[in-house]
């Protein structure tokens, strides 16, 4: 199955986003760069309430070192979005996230995006060891099978 046939049941956790006028562009669809912070949102939303980050005081960071899009069909506003979470996978020290696009009501994904982070820590900046809360709460979204991003 290619990242274009993505599903809703092919992800584990959801946020979601009510598109706003502005996130349009000149051709009335969405941004690239909002597509982007979607992905961003819905990787740290997961981060900090399910694997125990806190960005000012948690002695490691992610560092995002890699990331990617395609986009399959267009959205715009006044859309109400619902962004799919799951990790494609899982290292030692770093994490590949797999995100769909998806509109509200609608089965199939407007766009197939995602990232690699490193974690790192926070004062050095050099590649650690993940956390075990931060792996904990990763594992639970790793998709064993089936076809990468």
């Amino acid at each position: 199955m290619s990242v274009k046939e993505r599903k809703r049941s092919d992800y584990v956790f959801f946020l979601d986003y009510r598109t706003r006028w502005t996130d349009n562009d000149m051709y009335s669809h969405l941004t690239n760069t909002v597509y982007n912070v979607l992905i961003d949102s819905v990787v740290n939303t997961y981060l900090i309430k399910h694997c125990g980050l806190n960005p000012t005081t948690s002695p490691s960071i992610a560092l995002m070192v890699a990331s990617q899009i395609t986009f399959i069909s267009q959205t715009s506003f006044p859309a109400v979005l619902d962004i799919g979470l799951r990790v494609n996978k899982l290292g030692n020290s770093s994490v590949t996230y797999e995100c769909g696009v998806f509109e509200r009501g609608m089965e199939d994904v407007r766009a197939v995006g995602g990232y690699t982070h490193v974690f790192c820590d926070s004062v050095n900046r050099r590649p650690m060891t993940m956390e075990k809360t931060f792996r904990e709460g990763l594992e639970k979204l790793l998709v064993k099978e089936g076809p990468k991003l």
